[in-house]
């Protein structure tokens, strides 16, 4: 087996802040290989978006590292220094959630990806306008010259978003992180958005992390999906396991929320609680508040990762 394109290895990361430490992420670790699409999913506050942004180096002054390391292609990116500048945008690239406030309102979305072709690709400022222009039409974008001197406030959400998707691979990065790429877009857009998204992925063997709070939308677009709660990886599985192979307790409990898996409204179930409170001492697991099932071995120690088949993972002392 050929060894992975990214590996997130036992990261923990706390936030330093005037009510004190926030514990945002405890021992996080998966891979993503060539050609392959990875889910993370969670609620909200689970510590999605903080990944993504500490594997892209944009992690906010607050931010400590405590432990862990971040492999891309053999490079550790924590330690990588003034070189991420480079890599990010070449090598590394990121959707980031609603497209209209990521986008420069004053500045042609044609120049935009010009600045990004110009900063970290090896075009030429003469045929900067050209290459944006294909980089419009590769995502789709109907007349895409005459597209490329619109401004992102004349773009629909949906056309805004593709427009993001043609900045983040206009130099071919071999990973693309997408934070939620469909937020705020109507039903019949997501899915053109995630098409065309799977379809790159095929074409190019680039790999792909997508972030959603959306169970059902990881299960039918990715390979495997990676569960976390309250910063914990609490499952790993892959896409075909949902939602019939379902063993974390959280999991299940998230599955069940979602309206796709849901025969009628009154079929959703809530999720009992909330998510804890990463200040202070933690439990060893951090959804052991609002879980059904707790013993009070879970209180014994950190929590064992138990493999239940070489793809899937739980975390959980009740896993079997």
């Amino acid at each position: 087996m050929s060894a992975p394109l990214l590996s997130v290895e036992g990261l923990s990361l706390d936030f330093l802040t005037r009510g004190g430490r926030v514990q945002a992420l405890e021992d996080v670790g998966f891979t993503v290989g060539k050609g392959e699409i990875v889910g993370i999913v969670g609620e909200s506050g689970s510590g999605k978006s903080v990944l993504s942004f500490t594997i892209m180096g944009l992690l906010a002054a607050a931010g400590r590292i405590r432990s862990g390391a971040i492999r891309f292609e053999g490079i550790d990116l924590l330690a990588a220094g003034d070189r991420m500048a480079d890599l990010r945008g070449r090598e590394l690239s990121m959707i980031f959630q609603s497209p209209r406030t990521a986008l420069n309102p004053i500045r042609r979305v044609g120049r935009q990806i010009e600045d990004v072709l110009l900063r970290h690709g090896s075009v030429l400022r003469k045929n900067a306008r050209e290459a944006a222009i294909a980089a419009l039409a590769r995502v789709r974008i109907p007349d895409a010259e005459r597209r490329y001197d619109a401004y992102p406030f004349e773009l629909s959400g949906g056309m805004c978003q593709r427009v993001m998707i043609a900045m983040a691979l206009a130099c071919g990065p071999s990973l693309l992180i997408a934070d939620e790429p469909t937020t705020g877009l109507d039903v019949t857009t997501q899915a053109v958005v995630m098409d065309l998204i799977r379809d790159i992925v095929a074409q190019t063997r680039m790999a792909a992390i997508l972030i959603t709070h959306d169970l059902a939308l990881a299960g039918e677009y990715c390979d495997r999906i990676v569960v976390m709660h309250a910063g914990h990886v609490v499952e790993i599985a892959p896409a075909e396991s949902f939602p019939d192979d379902l063993r974390h307790p959280y999991t299940q409990k998230l599955f069940a929320a979602t309206p796709a898996a849901a025969a009628t409204l009154d079929d959703l179930a809530a999720i009992p609680g909330s998510l804890p409170d990463l200040r202070g001492t933690l439990p060893f697991c951090r959804y052991r508040g609002r879980c059904e099932i707790a013993m009070d071995a879970c209180d014994s120690g950190p929590l064992p990762v138990t493999m239940l088949a070489p793809d899937h993972s739980v975390r959980c002392r009740r896993a079997s």
